[in-house]
């Protein structure tokens, strides 16, 4: 199973909308901090604390290169939320397939009666 603490982290990174906007953004390709927070009515301090959540999560690499503060994807971290989810996924299945032979069985009873 994954490493709980990662998890954690991913999760929590994940659990808030502007965040997940960002790596969205992220996903197109690099941005500076400015440009992250631009279509947000925050700072630049407030676009950086979200940016810090996601680089303790391993989501995003930020490059400094003189006062510029490029951001850049880092999708496999992603990758142990995804696995965890499909554990679960599995289970699920298992269970509804379960409950799906179950209640069809339930009907030919019903029907021979």
């Amino acid at each position: 199973m994954v490493e709980q603490h990662s998890l954690d982290a991913v999760f929590h990174a994940l659990a808030d909308g502007t965040r997940r906007a960002m790596l969205e953004r992220l996903s197109q390709g690099p941005h500076s901090v400015g440009d992250l927070a631009a279509p947000f009515d925050m700072s630049l301090a407030a676009a950086s604390k979200h940016i810090q959540v996601l680089e303790r999560a391993g989501l995003v690499r930020r490059e400094i290169e003189g006062r510029s503060h490029k951001c850049s994807l880092e999708a496999a971290p992603m990758h142990a939320g995804a696995e965890w989810l499909r554990h679960y996924e599995r289970f699920w299945n298992q269970r509804l397939d379960a409950l799906e032979r179950l209640l069809r069985q339930d009907s030919k009873k019903r029907k021979r009666k």
